[in-house]
Protein backbone atom coordinates (compact mmCIF):
# COMPACT_ATOMS: atom_id res chain seq x y z
CA UNK A 1 0.00 0.00 0.00
CA UNK A 2 0.91 3.81 -0.70
CA UNK A 3 1.99 5.71 2.17
CA UNK A 4 2.10 9.46 2.21
CA UNK A 5 4.04 11.15 5.30
CA UNK A 6 3.77 14.45 5.62
CA UNK A 7 5.53 16.23 8.44
CA UNK A 8 3.53 19.37 10.59
CA UNK A 9 4.26 22.05 13.26
CA UNK A 10 2.61 21.88 16.45
CA UNK A 11 0.29 23.58 17.16
CA UNK A 12 -0.74 23.64 13.43
CA UNK A 13 0.28 26.68 11.80
CA UNK A 14 -2.07 27.60 8.61
CA UNK A 15 1.14 26.57 6.31
CA UNK A 16 0.69 22.76 8.32
CA UNK A 17 -2.90 22.82 7.76
CA UNK A 18 -2.60 23.78 4.08
CA UNK A 19 0.08 21.27 3.91
CA UNK A 20 -1.72 18.47 5.80
CA UNK A 21 -4.90 19.54 3.82
CA UNK A 22 -3.14 18.48 0.75
CA UNK A 23 -1.24 15.55 2.04
CA UNK A 24 -4.83 14.44 3.13
CA UNK A 25 -6.01 14.96 -0.61
CA UNK A 26 -3.17 12.91 -2.18
CA UNK A 27 -3.77 10.33 0.46
CA UNK A 28 -7.57 9.99 -0.36
CA UNK A 29 -6.67 10.19 -4.63
CA UNK A 30 -4.15 7.64 -4.40
CA UNK A 31 -6.12 5.01 -1.36
CA UNK A 32 -3.05 5.52 1.07
CA UNK A 33 -2.15 5.37 4.67
CA UNK A 34 -1.24 8.63 6.07
CA UNK A 35 1.71 9.65 8.15
CA UNK A 36 1.26 12.74 9.72
CA UNK A 37 4.59 13.58 11.36
CA UNK A 38 5.77 16.04 14.41
CA UNK A 39 9.11 16.56 15.61
CA UNK A 40 9.41 17.83 19.06
CA UNK A 41 13.38 19.51 19.07
CA UNK A 42 15.53 18.68 22.34
CA UNK A 43 16.37 21.93 22.69
CA UNK A 44 12.93 23.06 22.90
CA UNK A 45 12.23 21.13 25.53
CA UNK A 46 8.50 20.78 25.19
CA UNK A 47 6.94 17.52 24.50
CA UNK A 48 3.67 16.95 22.29
CA UNK A 49 1.84 13.59 22.77
CA UNK A 50 0.73 12.02 19.77
CA UNK A 51 -2.91 12.22 21.63
CA UNK A 52 -2.38 16.30 21.67
CA UNK A 53 -1.12 15.91 17.65
CA UNK A 54 -4.34 13.53 16.83
CA UNK A 55 -6.83 15.72 18.39
CA UNK A 56 -5.99 19.23 16.65
CA UNK A 57 -5.86 17.49 13.41
CA UNK A 58 -9.18 15.66 13.92
CA UNK A 59 -10.19 19.21 15.11
CA UNK A 60 -9.66 20.59 11.98
CA UNK A 61 -10.36 17.91 8.85
CA UNK A 62 -12.29 15.12 11.52
CA UNK A 63 -11.80 11.61 11.98
CA UNK A 64 -9.78 10.10 9.08
CA UNK A 65 -9.15 6.99 7.47
CA UNK A 66 -6.01 4.58 7.81
CA UNK A 67 -4.04 7.32 9.09
CA UNK A 68 -1.11 7.44 12.06
CA UNK A 69 0.19 10.17 13.98
CA UNK A 70 4.11 10.07 14.95
CA UNK A 71 5.81 12.55 17.31
CA UNK A 72 9.53 12.32 16.92
CA UNK A 73 12.18 13.70 19.40
CA UNK A 74 15.49 14.83 17.57
CA UNK A 75 18.20 17.77 17.39
CA UNK A 76 17.26 18.83 13.86
CA UNK A 77 14.04 18.51 12.44
CA UNK A 78 15.01 17.94 9.11
CA UNK A 79 17.26 14.97 9.70
CA UNK A 80 14.89 13.29 12.12
CA UNK A 81 11.97 13.89 8.95
CA UNK A 82 14.27 12.18 6.75
CA UNK A 83 14.73 9.43 9.23
CA UNK A 84 11.05 8.87 9.98
CA UNK A 85 10.57 8.88 6.28
CA UNK A 86 13.38 6.30 5.10
CA UNK A 87 12.61 4.00 7.92
CA UNK A 88 8.70 3.85 7.02
CA UNK A 89 9.92 3.50 3.10
CA UNK A 90 7.57 6.48 2.15
CA UNK A 91 6.16 6.63 -1.49
CA UNK A 92 5.24 10.31 -1.13
CA UNK A 93 6.45 13.20 1.35
CA UNK A 94 4.27 16.78 1.46
CA UNK A 95 6.09 19.59 3.07
CA UNK A 96 5.66 22.88 3.17
CA UNK A 97 7.45 25.50 1.17
CA UNK A 98 9.28 27.32 4.42
CA UNK A 99 10.53 23.15 5.27
CA UNK A 100 11.81 22.97 1.49
CA UNK A 101 13.44 25.95 2.61
CA UNK A 102 14.62 24.89 5.43
CA UNK A 103 16.18 21.64 3.94
CA UNK A 104 17.93 23.97 1.34
CA UNK A 105 19.77 26.07 3.62
CA UNK A 106 20.86 23.11 5.57
CA UNK A 107 22.03 20.93 2.69
CA UNK A 108 23.57 24.33 1.26
CA UNK A 109 25.77 24.33 4.32
CA UNK A 110 27.41 21.17 3.74
CA UNK A 111 27.65 21.03 -0.63
CA UNK A 112 28.48 23.97 -2.51
CA UNK A 113 25.51 23.70 -5.38
CA UNK A 114 22.27 21.90 -3.31
CA UNK A 115 19.37 20.82 -5.28
CA UNK A 116 16.08 20.36 -2.64
CA UNK A 117 14.87 17.62 -4.47
CA UNK A 118 17.83 16.15 -6.02
CA UNK A 119 19.14 15.92 -2.35
CA UNK A 120 16.28 14.23 -1.38
CA UNK A 121 15.86 11.82 -4.18
CA UNK A 122 19.31 10.38 -3.42
CA UNK A 123 18.54 10.13 -0.06
CA UNK A 124 15.24 8.99 -0.65
CA UNK A 125 12.61 6.76 -3.26
CA UNK A 126 9.90 8.73 -2.37
CA UNK A 127 8.26 11.38 -4.90
CA UNK A 128 8.70 14.70 -2.71
CA UNK A 129 5.61 17.46 -3.08
CA UNK A 130 6.36 21.37 -1.76
CA UNK A 131 2.80 23.14 -0.54
CA UNK A 132 3.26 27.25 -0.56
CA UNK A 133 1.22 28.93 2.54
CA UNK A 134 -1.71 29.42 0.48
CA UNK A 135 -2.02 25.91 -0.16
CA UNK A 136 -0.88 25.49 -4.43
CA UNK A 137 2.05 22.92 -4.92
CA UNK A 138 5.21 23.62 -6.01
CA UNK A 139 7.92 21.72 -7.79
CA UNK A 140 7.12 17.86 -7.32
CA UNK A 141 10.36 16.03 -7.61
CA UNK A 142 9.42 12.40 -8.52
CA UNK A 143 11.39 9.44 -6.87
CA UNK A 144 12.65 8.60 -10.37
CA UNK A 145 13.98 11.85 -10.50
CA UNK A 146 11.75 13.89 -12.79
CA UNK A 147 10.67 17.11 -12.02
CA UNK A 148 7.22 17.86 -12.88
CA UNK A 149 4.57 20.65 -12.25
CA UNK A 150 1.36 20.32 -11.30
Amino acid sequence: MTLVVVPVRYPLSNHSLATLSEAIRIADERDAELTVLHVDLYQDGKEVTRTDLKRAVEREFGRLPQIRYVVRRGFLVEETILDEVAAEAADVVVIGAKQASRWRRTIQRLFSDPDIESFLKGKLDATVITVRPDGETGGIASADGGNDER
